[in-house]
């Protein structure tokens, strides 16, 4: 990526290019230099340092972000696994399900019933109350419904005059519902009330994997079926809608991002061409028994897919047996919002039980403990109208001493500094992480700087010193106030060193919850 100096600047991390609040840039990609080149180049271990021609602006990427792989869009087939039924049958505990009130009750099942949606295609929950209406709690988990002409809910079952086939007791083949709607949506969700025909039981194809194997086997076919809209329909006396779209939507990589299937749905397609060879092969491709997943919906069960990707069907039924179920749809950009978010929840009580574990106890001889310390020095960079990322670094800042500092106590420089920046960097950005790995040699540095600093260190913060090195030389120095964090690790050391008051009232960690959700990166 060093070939590409636009694309690199354009990436700068530091919180002059970019608010470390929101991530957002500050400036205009016209607003780069036109001749923008790379100045000098400092290699680190964990970290490479540009310094800009012609403006000298100073830029920190940590080689993990430089070395991280290209993000997979979860829409795309790209970021799905696709199956057949004996992928999902055959293999133990395969089926993603979960009971209702756990996948309520523990945020790291919500996490996996949801990663099954969008990496699958689906999930199934069991257990959810059997009450009209209550498909709606389901979505709303998750997301937000999707209200359609058919209302924020619909019935499944027999009517006496059905404006559509889903509302007989007839067989229903494979499909994907509403493509005659653009935007389509993206989930469908269907909870069980009653079944106690005979008959009725569900289906789903993965119609990215057929579309897959039609692409292999037949490419002209799959061709065909990418390039040519289809005119989707649907009218009663209330509603006419539209859409013309292909039934194989690809990106511009070439990846199936979007299938729609709906023979009940399909208006006249003018001047079709080779288009009709193509839509049976792939309707036979979709036939084929071994890619339908069957299984039987009873009361409680409420079955979640994406409408996008997953045909689904139904065997026909006796009129003479009840059967009821209740759908409602919703969309995939909310589950994914939800995932995210789950995942930064997870990650912070991941980091809540670090903060909170055996080693941040005892600290190095003071008079507080470490939480007790770190707690401190965040609540005086809060009082002081830190920003929010400066805040989370005095937070964070002793967090590489997990073992409790013996070593370092022994006279063996524990690195504490960078082990912490290394371990913060699974969860934030160099904004955060940057301050922590350089809040030691900001102690160094200030001792050469400012006359008066060392003497107002506490005793045990003055063995420390000497063990990582002592006060810097003139050339560190400059060497340090030269770095981009600089000023930012600073401002986190004399947090640090006022920290250390006995009995000091500070807010507990989860005071702090909300600031470190907000700088998490995605």
């Amino acid at each position: 990526m060093l070939d590409n100096p636009m694309w690199l600047r354009d990436n700068c991390p530091c919180p002059d290019c970019r608010d470390p609040h929101s991530g957002q840039k500050f400036f205009q990609i016209t607003d780069l230099p036109d001749d923008l080149a790379i100045g000098t180049l400092a290699e680190r271990a964990d970290q490479i340092e540009v310094t800009w021609f012609p403006d000298g602006h100073r830029s920190v990427y940590p080689r993990a972000w430089l070395t991280a792989p290209a993000a997979v869009d979860h829409r795309s087939e790209a970021g799905k696994r696709l199956w057949s039924a004996a992928d999902l049958t055959q293999a133990p505990e395969a089926l993603p399900e979960a009971d209702w009130h756990t996948y309520l009750s523990m945020p790291a099942e919500r996490l996996r019933v949801l990663e099954a949606v969008q990496r699958l295609g689906f999930a199934l929950l069991r257990g959810v109350p059997v009450e009209e209406g209550q498909v709606l709690e389901v979505a709303e988990s998750f997301g937000y419904v999707r209200e359609t002409n058919y209302g924020r809910l619909f019935d499944v079952r027999v009517e006496p005059a059905p404006g559509n086939l889903a509302f007989t007791s007839r067989a229903i083949a494979p499909h994907t519902d509403n493509p005659y709607r653009d935007p389509v949506p993206t989930i469908q969700l269907l909870h069980c009330l009653t079944n106690a025909a005979e008959g009725g039981d569900s289906g789903l194809v993965d119609g990215f994997h057929a579309a897959a194997l039609l692409r292999a086997e037949d490419p002209g076919a799959f061709a065909v079926l990418a390039r040519t809209p289809v005119p989707f329909v649907y009218r009663d006396a209330q509603t006419e809608l539209s859409a013309f779209r292909p039934l194989i939507d690809v990106d511009p990589l070439g990846h199936v991002r979007e299938v729609r299937f709906n023979n009940r749905s399909f208006g006249t397609l003018r001047s079709p061409g080779g288009f009709y060879d193509a839509y049976r092969a792939f309707a036979k491709v979709l036939a084929r028994p071994e890619l339908m997943l069957t299984f039987r919906l009873g009361p409680g069960d409420c079955l979640i897919f994406d409408n996008t990707r997953l045909l689904h069907a139904r065997t026909a039924f006796e009129q003479s047996g009840a059967r009821h179920l209740q759908g409602a749809y919703a969309d995939l950009d909310g589950l994914a919002s939800t995932l995210a978010v789950l995942r930064r929840t997870i990650a912070l009580d991941e980091l809540e039980a670090l903060f909170t574990g055996p080693g941040t106890g005892d600290y190095l001889g003071e008079p507080v403990t470490m939480a007790e310390h770190m707690l401190q020095a965040a609540a005086l960079a809060e009082a002081a109208g830190a920003s929010a990322h400066l805040v989370a670094s005095a937070l964070l800042h002793d967090l590489g001493h997990l073992d409790g500092g013996a070593e370092l106590m022994a006279g063996v420089d524990n690195r504490h500094s960078h082990t912490g920046a290394d371990l913060l960097g699974r969860w934030f950005g160099p904004e955060v992480t940057e301050p922590v790995r350089l809040h030691v040699a900001a102690k160094r540095y200030l001792c050469a700087v400012e006359p008066d600093y060392r003497a107002r260190l506490s005793e045990a913060s003055e063995f420390t010193l000497q063990v990582q090195g002592g006060p810097m030389s003139a050339q560190e120095a400059a060497g340090f106030a030269a770095l981009p964090g600089a000023a930012d690790a600073v401002a986190v050391r004399r947090f640090d060193d006022a920290a250390k008051v006995a009995g000091a009232a500070t807010p507990a960690f989860a005071h702090f919850r909300p600031l470190l959700a907000r700088l998490l990166r995605g």
